[in-house]
């Protein structure tokens, strides 16, 4: 059959569309032949970055957090070198037996580890956090692909309990969050490094490119505490609460020259090398938190007031009559009626009545303004966070039975840091020191609050209330001169005093001679049967003041035969702790 006879073939196209085609032909080829030479001549960065892909990786390095140490350079947080085991669940492939093995190196359930793989989407995932760098080695020894291991550092706390609450801790990721490691976590953490290495499909390591950035190690903090004083002031307090079956305690050391806190410690505590579960009524740092009515310890201020305004004289006569000082329709009362006392009597004896007295003989804007130069009711402005700033009201709000209470501390409410702080203007020249808790290597100056003779006046008062005849004679120490006074007060529980619930305290400082530390002790809720400051928190006094004057060396300044105890027989010089009381009504 003719081919020419099929009308198909005899069909003949425009001669434009084969040139057409043609020419898109040649212009795809071009193109190409333009991109391969653009990539492999001109810009070769995309087809190489493909091709390191597949083989290099950009490895974090980790930057140490910096060290926290005492004042001698004694460590207190240190980080040490852990291992993190990752996944990239895309190139995660385990045997049945190399999964069963791997979850218990990790101590997580073998189907926990499948549960976190199974997202093919993801390039990363922890399997574990930290471990020890010689069981990562045995994970690594399994070689099952896609199991990575990367370098982290974990926080160590040398000293536990002891120091918790003034260290604080970090999280998991080395992140302070407690204490001074939250303070200073911008001086403290350090910047990761990164370089570029090379690995096998094993994620195995096996040549080490460049370095890209350069880690930034953390910055090292020396605080003022002195460890070893730190330890002695945490045992005391604790066998304390032991003896006086005690709800909680703080105790607070400084240098009665620089400010510097020496040491700081609170029962309950906790320990900060054990991540789990940390109750807050053990992580709260309540020497500096915590705010309490200091009780008879005001007392010295509001004699301070008094000499200052020239109301009085140490030598001045206070007429308490039987112990009793009715205002309006409220009475103050004495423990002990003395009928007559001395002005230093009456902070030696501890007369709420003759404090009240003194207080009320003062224009009210006379007593706030000591008080409040004194540091309460402001921060102390150590660098603690969440440190209280404690309450001391206005004076225009002040009734004259508000006036006469708050002269024996009641009424007002401080911190334990506020209080011993506040001690430093007797200890010294009448200048408030400012408190740290990093280490000075000079004294900053302190704020004059009161005249030098005051002072003086006011520290031989003091040390009459630690000798026999005052509330305080079991503060005494061997080979010392130490001055002080107690405190006792009920404690408030939903806007009313509590009238079994007791708040001890004592503040003293030693050598009087040329003071070197002040020392504050808190005991909360005491329920041994003894709760007077004298009985409670004096001795603490005694055994922390004892150790630490000799850990710094200080040279005796009496004999060591000068402590001079009361009779056995003879009675207790108690505080009343009422506050003030109608006389049809229940005290407290």
């Amino acid at each position: 059959m003719n081919s020419l006879a099929s009308p198909v073939l005899r069909l003949r196209f425009p001669i434009w569309r084969a040139r057409l085609l043609l020419l898109i032909l040649i212009a795809w080829m071009l193109g190409l032949a333009a991109r391969a030479v653009y990539l492999q001549g001109l810009n070769n960065d995309f087809l190489q970055q493909k091709g390191e892909s597949r083989y290099s990786r950009v490895v974090e390095i980790s930057a140490h957090r910096g060290r926290i140490t005492d004042r001698h350079g004694e460590p207190l947080a240190i980080s040490t070198a852990v291992e993190s085991v990752w996944a990239s669940p895309g190139d995660f492939a385990a045997t049945p037996d190399q999964l069963r093995r791997l979850g218990r190196l990790l101590n997580v359930d073998p189907d926990e580890v499948t549960r976190r793989v199974a997202d093919t989407r993801r390039e990363f995932v922890y399997l574990r956090r930290q471990l020890p760098p010689e069981q990562a080695a045995r994970v690594v020894e399994l070689n099952i692909p896609g199991v990575f291991l990367q370098r982290e550092y974990r926080r160590y706390y040398p000293a536990g309990e002891v120091t918790s609450h003034v260290i604080g801790m970090t999280d998991i990721d080395d992140k302070g969050q407690e204490g001074l490691e939250l303070a200073f976590q911008d001086l403290l953490v350090g910047k990761p490094g990164s370089r570029r290495v090379i690995k096998d499909r094993l994620g195995r390591i096996i040549e080490d490119v460049e370095s890209i950035r350069a880690p930034q190690q953390g910055r090292d903090l020396t605080l003022s505490i002195d460890r070893k004083i730190q330890y002695l002031a945490y045992r005391e307090l604790k066998a304390a609460l032991e003896a006086h079956r005690a709800k909680a305690g703080g105790i607070v050391v400084l240098d009665a020259r620089s400010g510097e806190v020496l040491a700081l410690a609170n029962v309950p505590t906790y320990n900060p090398n054990n991540r789990g579960r940390i109750e807050p009524q053990r992580s709260r740092n309540r020497a500096l938190t915590d705010l309490f009515e200091p009780g008879s310890t005001l007392k010295p201020f509001t004699v301070a007031a008094a000499l200052e305004a020239g109301r009085i004289k140490p030598e001045t006569v206070i007429t308490t009559g039987a112990g009793r000082l009715t205002i309006g329709k409220a009475t103050i009362s004495d423990a002990h009626p003395a009928g007559t006392l001395t002005v230093e009597q009456v902070i030696q004896k501890s007369s709420n009545v003759g404090a009240a007295k003194i207080a009320l003989d003062l224009p009210a804007q006379t007593m706030w303004t000591l008080f409040a130069r004194s540091g309460f009711g402001a921060l102390p402005k150590s660098g603690f966070p969440g440190e209280g700033s404690g309450r001391l009201r206005a004076y225009q709000s002040w009734r004259p039975i508000e006036q006469a209470t708050m002269s024996y501390g009641h009424g007002i409410s401080v911190s334990l840091l506020q209080l011993a702080r506040a001690y430093t203007i007797f200890a010294g020249d009448g200048e408030l020191l400012p408190v740290t808790l990093t280490r000075r290597d000079e004294p900053e100056a302190g704020t004059p609050v009161i005249a030098p003779r005051t002072a003086q006046a006011v520290r031989k008062m003091l040390e009459m209330a630690v000798q026999p005849g005052g509330t305080a004679p079991r503060a005494q120490v061997p080979g010392y001169r130490v001055a002080g006074k107690t405190g006792t007060a009920h404690k408030l529980e939903n806007g009313r005093y509590a009238p079994t619930k007791y708040v001890s305290s004592f503040v003293g400082f030693a050598p009087v001679s040329d003071p070197r530390i002040v020392v504050a002790v808190m005991i909360d809720e005491p329920t041994a049967g003894q709760y007077y400051g004298g009985a409670v928190a004096a001795p603490v006094f005694r055994e922390v003041v004892a150790a630490a004057l000799r850990t710094l060396s200080v040279p005796p300044d009496a004999p060591t035969i000068n402590v001079k105890l009361p009779p056995a027989d003879a009675p207790v010089i108690k505080e009343d702790v009422w506050i003030a009381r109608e006389d049809s009504g229940p005290r407290g």
